[in-house]
């Protein structure tokens, strides 16, 4: 883990994005509670299932002052003069956080429409994560997700990372790793990416980083309080992530099952997994959003561009979801963190919407329903250091997700939103007329794979 972890403590006097030590403790609550108003809604949402992050309190109430969570409970008194929402029937969850995206263009003003009010982006140019980040700290930033990201990726020259027409740093030696990583920190990177891919899955040779370099841009990572992730696609490089010493894996590898030693050691090493099902099945032909876009709870907010993008796929890879699930089946059993993560836009997902698939999968490969939820909320709050948010609790940030219906049932409930708010603002979900105007992002050019031929679904 990290030695630092990103907060967003704006009512805490604290800029939103800046690095406090693990050992600093939230500020007492009737500070936060007591600090000067903003112009964030005070409403309270009474009757309504909450999960909150780890467990769910039937028939409860939440009530959100200057945008934090003031009380939480099956007996909160509820203040005379907000605005209360009736929860009857519904579930209130924490707003996502899409532990593995692609952002650029309006992609996060998409994210919220579908629930989704924080995003951990995975690669992007520096310099537009660095004003949307100014843009946050500034208070600039309601009516989209929040924005963290690892900028540049670590990759040899010629790698994976260096086909989209940004000019990416490479490395060639281990001994380049501190200065590498120092630039990237210097950039604004909240963690390290390190590319792992060998182009083996799809039969296609690719440069990859060797053993060596990943440890040494690892250890880099650490000394400066970042946490590194890899992009793995096979077991093989997993194996050799985990051996070089990286925090967790941004991908579940998909052309073997985990042998048990392999996921005891990660079990052991308290690794974390963000599985990316969607694009695990999007690599093995199938379009993996295919059933958001006959879903009738999001159709109506989707652009053309998103569903056409919904409905294509890689062309049919080694990738086995049987191996896929089966691993990370043990996974869970063995303790391992999951989080949850789209990998939007590749091919078969798009911004937001793709979580609710993501979700679906998880579940439908053997997880218990509150177990992904957290993924998506708690869980990954905890993994990345984002104390402010992540959870239902008092003194924390207000975004929330209301839903028809019970997802610890049903886990496609999540689709049937009711209300999302972020930082106890309210956010608009605008409908799609049809043949809108296309978004400003598609499947590339930051997508997690090649750009090579796709397949398309009528």
């Amino acid at each position: 883990m990290s030695g630092f972890r990103n907060v967003s403590r704006g009512a805490q006097g604290l800029t939103p994005g800046c690095r406090v030590p693990l050992r600093f403790p939230l500020l007492p609550i009737f500070l936060i509670l007591c600090a000067t108003g903003t112009s964030a809604q005070d409403f309270a949402v009474a009757g309504a299932r909450i999960f909150d992050g780890s467990q769910v309190i039937e028939n409860g109430s939440v009530v959100v002052r200057d945008g934090r969570i003031a009380a939480v409970g099956k007996s909160v008194e509820l203040p005379e003069g907000v605005e209360v929402v009736d929860g009857t029937g519904k579930t209130l969850l924490p707003g996502w956080i899409d532990c593995h995206t692609h952002s650029w263009g309006d992609a996060l003003e998409r994210d919220p429409v579908f629930g989704v009010t924080t995003v951990l982006d995975m690669f992007t140019e520096p310099g537009w994560a660095a004003e949307r980040r100014k843009e946050q700290a500034e208070g600039k930033a309601d009516g989209r997700a929040d924005l963290f990201s690892a900028g540049f990726l670590a990759t040899a020259p010629g790698g994976h990372g260096t086909q989209y027409g940004i000019e990416v740093p490479t490395l060639t030696a281990a001994d380049q790793a501190e200065d590498w990583v120092a630039a990237r920190v210097a950039e604004g990177s909240d963690y390290v990416k390190i590319i792992i891919e060998d182009g083996s899955l799809w039969g296609r040779p690719l440069p990859s980083l060797d053993e060596p370099i990943v440890r040494a841009v690892a250890a880099a990572a650490r000394a400066h309080g970042r946490l590194a992730v890899a992009h793995v696609t096979t077991l093989a490089k997993a194996e050799v992530a985990l051996d070089a010493g990286v925090d967790g894996l941004v991908h579940l590898f998909r052309d073997a099952e985990a042998p048990p030693e392999w996921v005891a050691e990660v079990a052991r090493r308290k690794l974390f997994v963000v599985p990316t099902l969607t694009v695990v099945e999007s690599t093995a032909g199938i379009a993996s959003g295919t059933s958001l876009v006959d879903d009738p709870r999001l159709a109506p907010f989707l652009r053309s561009a998103e569903i056409a993008n919904l409905k294509q796929s890689f062309p049919a890879g080694k990738a086995s979801m049987e191996a896929a699930y089966a691993t990370l089946r043990a996974l869970d059993e063995a303790g391992v963190r999951i989080l949850a993560g789209s990998d939007a836009p590749n091919p078969g997902t798009a911004h937001g919407a793709s979580l609710h698939r993501e979700l679906e999968l998880l579940v439908e490969a053997g997880l218990a329903p509150a177990t992904v939820l957290a993924a998506a909320t708690a869980t990954a709050a905890e993994v990345f250091g984002l104390d402010d948010r992540g959870k239902i609790e008092p003194g924390r940030r207000a975004d929330l997700l209301l839903v028809e219906g019970n997802p610890l049932d049903e886990i496609t409930a999540t689709r049937a939103i009711v209300t999302v708010w972020k930082g106890g603002r309210e956010i608009e979900r605008p409908r799609v007329e049809a043949d809108a105007s296309r978004p400003k992002y598609g499947p590339g050019p930051l997508a997690d794979f090649d750009d090579i031929e796709l397949r398309k679904q009528p």
